[in-house]
């Protein structure tokens, strides 16, 4: 199976990191060094060439490899829910009560959605 670039978690991660940053993404394209109309392409489904990809990751701290998809062995990845836990506790910026309660609402809503998923599936 060909390794495929998952655009769309991608720019979704730097949404949220842009979002956790409080920045335009005017800003975004400033502090990472590349243009804004790169930035409106990666929303609109297009794939950053390498040297955007590695600024933008540069910038927002993100792996690209968390960004590709790589077939079978995905199976031997953590969780979801649990890479997201961890972040959560790992947060310096969350008091753990606030981490719990965070966790316990996305939590609730990844099982929910999961559920209508498989029973879409199905």
């Amino acid at each position: 199976m060909r390794e495929q670039f998952l655009n769309e978690a991608f720019f979704d991660a730097l949404d949220a990191h842009r979002l956790a940053k409080d920045l335009t993404w005017k800003s975004v394209a400033e502090k990472a060094g590349v243009s804004a109309s790169t930035l409106t392409r990666i929303a609109q489904g297009k794939r950053p060439d390498v040297d955007t990809l590695a600024a933008l990751c540069k910038w927002s701290g993100l792996s690209a490899d968390r960004f590709i998809a790589h077939g079978s062995d995905d199976r031997d990845r953590l969780e979801p829910l649990a890479e997201i836990v961890a972040h959560l506790r790992a947060d310096k910026n969350l008091k753990p009560e606030g981490a719990k309660a965070i966790e316990v609402m996305v939590r609730s809503a990844y099982e929910q959605f999961r559920k209508e998923r498989k029973v879409g599936t199905e």
